[in-house]
């Protein structure tokens, strides 16, 4: 009796870890003439040979049964819809996609409708050579306005499905943090904001954390938009004046403006800041500054200053550049404008540069700086060698596509969009070739197919790390509660 009963349990269990396999491939009695509509889209993408599985759902009625198989030749997966979609194995997984390097995999979905086998048209997912960064850093936060209750910067491993804290607000009296930053997709060099309570601009790494006071005078309060120098001896800012206003009646729910702005740069050394009346000029916005690759020029957004927010909708960015001698803290003697974006009616923001240096992409809609609430906002990509700068179709949808980064290899761009629900922005790949073709984007993998139509934050500021980024989170939490550096102008 007890025997049988242990039988039993056994057959019950293995029963339940297989429900996710199949060990075969069911016998199709008609072929659609279609693909499956499935959900996220990952139909016929480009990805790395690093990343965790794509695991998807049908957006139509399964049926009574559904499989899919992922194939590369000979070698086959079979995997059995569960409630929530198909769930790939992760080891069987890697193990499928080493074999696929430079391949194609090949995914049919199998439906059993009243008894009878159907298959869709397969679809295929191209396995690059070229592998991304393993780490994606994000803040996650409610998709609210003025008010906010928690909200953390988080890293994603993305060659599996674990997501862990590198620091929450929980710890810092629930105050908001921003703008993480890395030096080359360096984990071990890391910038933040915090705002409010123990307000500050805070540089996480291998020496330790350092917290510093950036009221230096009437014009600068606190700095902004960051992006590092090369050599990690400067870090160039934006200085804002920010302002927030509400639309009654139209598409664009909130506007976030500039009353005034310029670009200066911080010498992390000598914690002072130095400018240029080119970059400081009152007679314009400046602001959204990125080194290129070698340091050598500092590129930015420039509009004419305009009364504000009277005038919201006429301000428009156009992209610059400048150059920068690092050795003796000096800038070019003239701006040189790549992208004469007012001439289109179109405004810049974000633009990054590769670590080639070949390629530079930035966000693009009809006026304004801060296209994330911008229903226009497409993704732009010039080419650095010829000037030639297109819009990047392939990547682009009918919502919002706002911030970006690089991998450190330039041949993946990650990006937030709005496309799936129009209020939550989410995490997109997509890849890019050594002639700047871009494929279609795909949204980074979650272990449950349906993750993105349940999750209740928003991912913000996507960046690609090299590594894990190990923050000493109770050392931050005891600089916070001291007296930041003071920063001073330099000279």
């Amino acid at each position: 009796m007890i025997q049988s009963r242990f039988i039993y349990l056994w057959f019950l269990l293995l029963i339940f870890m297989g429900a996710g396999c199949s060990s075969s491939e069911p016998v199709a009695e008609e072929i659609l003439s279609e693909q499956p509509a499935i959900f996220p889209d990952y139909l016929d993408v480009t990805i790395p040979a690093n990343i965790a599985p794509l695991c998807f759902c049908l957006e139509t009625e399964i049926g009574e049964e559904a499989v899919a198989t992922v194939s590369c030749g000979t070698e086959k997966l079979v995997v059995s819809s569960g409630k929530d979609g198909f769930r790939i194995p992760e080891k069987k997984w890697k193990r499928l996609l080493e074999m696929a390097v430079g391949k194609d995999l090949e995914v049919k979905v199998f439906v059993n409708r009243q008894g009878k086998w159907v298959v869709y048209q397969p679809f295929r997912w191209h396995v690059s050579t070229d592998r991304v960064d393993p780490y994606l850093v994000y803040r996650l936060i409610e998709p609210g306005y003025e008010l906010w209750n928690t909200m953390g910067i988080y890293q994603r491993d993305l060659t599996s499905f674990r997501q862990t804290a590198i620091l929450t607000n929980e710890s810092t009296q629930h105050n908001c943090m921003n703008c993480h930053s890395f030096r080359s997709q360096d984990p071990s060099e890391m910038l933040f904001h915090m705002r409010a309570k123990l307000g500050g601009t805070y540089l996480a790494g291998k020496e330790g954390v350092e917290k510093l006071d950036t009221k230096v005078n009437e014009d600068i309060q606190t700095l902004v938009y960051p992006s590092w120098h090369p050599s990690g001896s400067y870090v160039a800012f934006s200085v804002n004046q920010t302002r927030q206003a509400f639309h009654m009646n139209h598409p664009n729910r909130i506007e976030v403006y500039d009353s005034a702005s310029d670009v200066v740069v911080y010498d992390v050394r000598r914690h002072e800041v130095v400018t240029d009346s080119l970059l400081s000029d009152s007679g314009a916005f400046e602001t959204f500054p990125t080194f290129s690759p070698d340091g050598k020029i500092l590129y930015f957004c420039s509009a004419t200053a305009r009364p504000m927010p009277a005038e919201f909708e006429q301000v428009r960015y156009n992209l610059c550049a400048i150059g920068f001698d690092s050795e003796n803290r000096k800038f070019g003697n003239q701006v040189d404008t790549l992208f004469q974006a007012d001439n289109l009616k179109k405004s810049v923001s974000f633009p990054r540069v590769s670590p080639d240096g070949r390629f530079l992409v930035f966000t693009a809609a009809s006026y304004g700086n801060f296209s994330i609430w911008h229903k226009d906002a497409d993704l732009y990509l010039m080419d650095l060698h010829t000037r030639k700068c297109i819009p990047m179709t392939a990547a682009n949808s009918r919502d919002v596509e706002s911030y970006h980064s690089w991998s450190s290899n330039s041949r993946w761009l990650v990006f937030s969009s709005r496309r799936i629900d129009g209020l939550y922005t989410h995490p997109y790949l997509v890849h890019i070739d050594a002639n700047g073709v871009c494929g279609k984007p795909f949204i980074v993998p979650q272990e449950s197919p349906d993750f993105y139509r349940h999750f209740l934050y928003s991912f913000n500021i996507p960046e690609l790390v090299k590594g894990k980024v190990e923050v000493n989170c109770r050392e931050v939490v005891e600089t916070a509660h001291r007296p930041g550096i003071p920063v001073t102008l330099g000279k």
